[in-house]
């Protein structure tokens, strides 16, 4: 009954050609075909809970709702305050996350057209794109929202409307509240990018990074996966969760430029999720007043055992290492706001000098040193 719930999709599965004034290029360009990933993810993604017409449009009208209304607390809590208006939120389906996590990737990468939108794919751009379809067809099916900071002039906030109500359903808590209690923390992180606009161009750069080609051979390269085989079996960077799943082997095969880019993106990932999920949890009292239940509820879900093909698939996406995020960046946020309070904790969206390194999103103490004594 979701299926169509977002209207503004377009003949391209929601991935947009370019215009020649904002094209960009970048190593990745041409490595996948997102529009043959955004139609392959739409025809593989299972459907959603069944619901009612009614219950569905309920649904879309009070995420809507709830977008706007967690801005102030959140901005309040948070003290990243700017003057801009507050732009309104798409509420999709499965599908209609697909189309604009494509279009997303297509934005950030380039999308190997040119001007004219002839194709520039590579050989491996089609095969590529069927194999990334597929991972956006699982993914779907868990992600509840997201902020893209990459398409549109203000960001697009999605909130995946089946995935709520199959979540507040399996967690039997009220509707109203986790609603409200999800758009929290998806509205932190539009407030992270409208308040820091550089934060998009920084991971936009790293992206490049990480996709710049280079003439280092290839032995070099299967020489660094084995050694970083070798430390697995040993359990030698068992405690890291960024050496897990495929994103640890990528990070193993990178030479150290693209691996530090890699690094930079996962600590910058970490203090966006974990400053999320303090704002959402410093915010909840105050406005979901059942948000002690939902959140015991949600964390255990988080850790709770899957059937083999889940665990299999969260492993290879590197899912767990993405709650590991969570977990982490809390923390670190958690002990600077206490130690110093919010005001001072926000000078880590100065610039990229500010952000947290490696070394300190466990240690918080070395990052104040660093930043603010």
């Amino acid at each position: 009954m979701f299926e169509g719930a977002d209207k503004s999709g377009d003949a391209n599965n929601g991935v947009a050609a370019p215009d020649s004034a904002t094209e960009r290029r970048s190593g990745l360009s041409g490595a996948v075909d997102w529009r043959l990933a955004a139609r392959t993810g739409a025809a593989l993604v299972p459907s959603g809970p069944r619901t009612s017409r009614y219950s569905a449009e309920q649904v879309v009208a009070e995420l809507a709702e709830a977008s706007v209304r967690a801005e102030r607390p959140v901005r309040e809590v948070s003290g990243l305050l700017d003057d801009q208006p507050v732009p309104s939120a798409r509420i999709v389906d499965r599908r209609g996350w697909i189309g604009a996590a494509a279009d997303s990737m297509a934005q950030l990468t380039g999308t190997g057209l040119d001007t004219n939108g002839r194709g520039k794919l590579t050989l491996v751009g089609k095969p590529a794109g069927v194999q990334a379809g597929a991972m956006l067809a699982f993914l779907s099916t868990a992600i509840l929202g997201q902020y893209d900071p990459f398409t549109g002039p203000d960001g697009t906030l999605l909130l995946v409307a089946p995935n709520i109500m199959s979540v507040e359903r399996a967690l039997g808590v009220s509707p109203t509240d986790f609603r409200l209690w999800v758009c929290l923390h998806e509205v932190t992180h539009r407030v992270q990018f409208s308040s820091a606009p550089w934060l998009a161009d920084y991971m936009r750069t790293n992206v490049d990074v990480l996709g710049a080609a280079g003439d280092e051979p290839l032995t070099d390269m299967m020489s660094r996966l084995v050694d970083e085989v070798r430390d697995r079996r040993r359990g030698t960077n068992a405690d890291d969760p960024s050496a897990r799943g495929i994103v640890g082997l990528l990070r193993a095969s990178q030479a150290p430029p693209q691996r530090e880019a890699l690094d930079r993106l996962l600590m910058l990932g970490t203090l966006l999720e974990g400053h999320a999920d303090h704002v959402m949890d410093a915010v909840g009292p105050v406005v979901v007043p059942s948000v002690e239940q939902i959140r015991a509820a949600f964390d255990k879900r988080r850790t709770r055992p899957t059937n083999p093909l889940q665990r299999l698939l969260r492993a290879l996406l590197g899912v767990d290492a993405k709650v590991a995020q969570y977990v982490r960046g809390k923390v670190f946020v958690d002990h600077v706001v206490d130690r110093v309070g919010m005001t001072q904790f926000n000078t880590v969206w100065t610039d990229a000098e500010t952000l947290p390194r490696p070394d300190e999103i466990d240690d918080p103490q070395r990052w104040i040193t660093r930043v603010l004594d």
